[in-house]
Formats: structure tokens, sequence, C-alpha cells
């Protein structure tokens, strides 16, 4: 009986270990079982505490303690994975009674010093623990910064979004607004940043997968929608407008969906590597003629009909667009237009315009 508690203590601490250092340390893209599984059971039973057959106002109030349980969940997890791993190890190897070993680990474990003893042969495993308890908790702190750095600098691009592309956001909404404002001398500058933002969220939101689940600050932005958006105003633009769209809007949709494969493979959502341009996508024309009008009576300069337009936008679209429902679906994202179906009722939310509120008599 002990060399079988010693055996699973030893796996059940090389287990936590693994976890501990795939999550924290790592800086790659590794599944992480105990991240993954933590998200299922916590998202559902905020889905459930709102309301199964609620709307998206109550499901983004209960989702937006998601991320927070989880890091405390996580750190709940590993510490009660050592514990019982060194409880187990103890018990192996001196032959005490099982209420006093998990004593002895706890009291090493948190460096509590209660329960020492002077048992030379104990010695290295109570060292041990009293080392790893302090690490693992300072790991998580300094794991803290890393998450709200990288949620910050997410965060100030997709506010930034909201004036130029409404709440929620949509692709063609940002190519009006740009035409409607005499703006479009800026859509470079915005490509340009969207494209380094989705070099940085493939880095970290693959790294540090629990980012996906830290939600915005209001309820109509997210990161995913505005990923989405810009991708789909850049597809937009090369393919109906292909002689006035800039070099940067082909970097952007590049950038993004090579974001948004890096992220997926981290969180083994499959999709195809090389998808065909004529493959289907959920989009359809109707949606996608319709926006073409939306933005031609804006100014916006439309060299192709949406007929002609249609093939290009759909080979530049198949290559995001499944990944990118997937996120929203899972982030339990705002149902922007274009942007897929939830797992709650749910009906897309078109941006609000503001109203125009120029002096009578200006032109």
């Amino acid at each position: 009986m002990r060399l079988i508690s010693g055996l699973f203590g030893a796996l059940l601490l090389l287990f936590t270990f693994a976890s501990i250092l795939r999550t924290l340390v790592v800086p790659r893209g590794l599944y992480s079982a105990l991240v993954f599984r933590t998200w299922q059971v916590l998202r559902m039973l905020l889905r459930t505490i709102a309301g199964l057959g609620s709307g998206y106002r109550a499901q983004d109030r209960a989702q937006t303690w998601l991320a927070p349980l989880m890091l405390m969940v996580m750190l709940v997890c590993w510490l009660g994975g050592m514990f019982g791993a060194y409880g187990l190890l103890i018990h192996a190897f001196s032959g005490l009674p099982w209420g006093s070993s998990f004593r002895e680990a706890g009291s090493s474990l948190f460096t509590l010093g209660y329960a020492s003893s002077d048992r030379l042969r104990l010695s290295s495993v109570d060292f041990l623990a009293a080392a790893t308890g302090p690490i693992v908790i300072a790991l998580q702190i300094s794991y803290l910064p890393t998450l709200y750095s990288a949620y910050n600098r997410r965060e100030v691009e997709v506010t930034l979004l909201a004036s130029r592309a409404g709440e929620p956001a949509w692709g063609p909404e940002l190519l009006a607004r740009q035409w409607l404002v005499d703006t479009e001398t800026a859509l470079p500058e915005l490509y340009r940043d969207w494209e380094r933002l989705a070099a940085d969220l493939g880095e970290s939101h693959s790294s540090y997968p629990v980012l996906l689940s830290f939600r915005s600050p209001k309820p109509n932005r997210s990161w995913i929608v505005g990923l989405t958006t810009v991708l789909d105003a850049a597809a937009l633009h090369l393919s109906v407008s292909p002689r006035s769209a800039p070099p940067e809007a082909r970097l952007v949709l590049r950038a993004g969906f090579t974001a948004l494969r890096d992220i997926a493979r981290s969180l083994r959502i499959d999709f195809d590597e090389d998808p065909a341009p004529e493959s289907p996508i959920r989009l359809t024309f109707k949606e996608f003629d319709a926006a073409v009008d939306m933005v031609a009576l804006t100014g916006f300069p439309v060299d192709r009909s949406a007929a002609d337009a249609w093939a290009d936008f759909q080979g530049w679209r198949v290559n995001y667009e499944a990944i990118a429902h997937e996120l929203a679906r899972r982030s339990d994202a705002v149902p922007a237009l274009w942007t897929g179906p939830r797992d709650f009722p749910s009906t897309p939310i078109p941006p609000a315009r503001p109203t125009d509120r120029r002096p009578v008599g200006h032109r």
C-alpha cells in the first residue's frame, strides 16, 4: 500500500508541475487540460446562474466573472494537487497515519511549521514541499501583470475602434464611417495598428489562453468582434475597390488569420490549413450585397459590382470565418453582425450610428 501511495504521489506531483509549467512558464501555445476543463465547468455554471434561456445582457453580466474565477480555481487546483501528492509521498516514506501525513504535508507546503519533525528520512520531502508552495504562489502573482498588460494593449485598440466602426463593431460600418466623415486616409494606419495587434493577440492569447475569457469593459465591445470587423473591412475593401485599397489591407488580413490559427491550435480547434478560395462560407451573398449597397451610398468608391466582387471576398473570408465564429461562440461575445451564432438566444445587433448634429446650413 505504501508503494502504491508513493507511485501515485509521484505521478500526481509530476502532472501538477507539468500543468504549472505549460500554463505559466513555457512561452508557447501549449494545450492545458486544466485551463480548458476549468473554462468548460465555470462557463456552464455561470450560464446556468444567468439562465440558460436568457439573452446577451444577462450572459454578459455573468461571464464577467469567468476569468477571475478561472485564475482562482487554477491556483487552488495546483496547490491541492501538490498537497495531495506530498501527503501521499510522506505516507509512503514514513508510514505515518494518513491524517498525520497530510497534516505534515500541509504544514510544509504552506510553510506553517506547526507539524515539523526531526525525522531525517522526511526532511527532503518536507523541504521540497516548503519550496514549491511559495514558488507556485509567486508564479501566479507574477502571471497577473503579464495577463493585464496584454489585456490593456488589446482593449486600447478595441476602444479606439468603437468610434470608427460602431458598437458592436461591423466591417462595412468601418468603411462607411470613414467616407461619411472624410477620414478615409486614416485607414492605412488603422490596418497597420491592427496588423501589429493581431500578431500580439496570436502570441499572447495562444500562450495564455485564459486571456480569451477576459471581457471588454463595455458589453458591446469584444476583441474577437473587433478583429473580425477589421478583417471584414479589409476583405471588402480589396474585393470591391481593389484599385484604391492600400497594401496594408492585405497585410492585416494575413496577420489576422495567422493569429486566429495560432490561437485555434492552442485550443485544439479543428480548421482547414489551406482552404480553397471557393469553399463555402456562412455569410450569404445577400448579406454581402446589402453591405456593398450600404457603403456605396456613403461615397465609398465601388469599382466592381457585388456579384463580381463576391468570389474575391469569399476567398479572403474563408481563411478566418470558421475560427472567428468559434471563438466568438466560446467567448460568448456580443452577437454583432457577421460574427456567427451564439450558445444563448440572440439576434445580431447592428452598430448604433451617432445622430448627425451638424448646424443647420452646414455643408
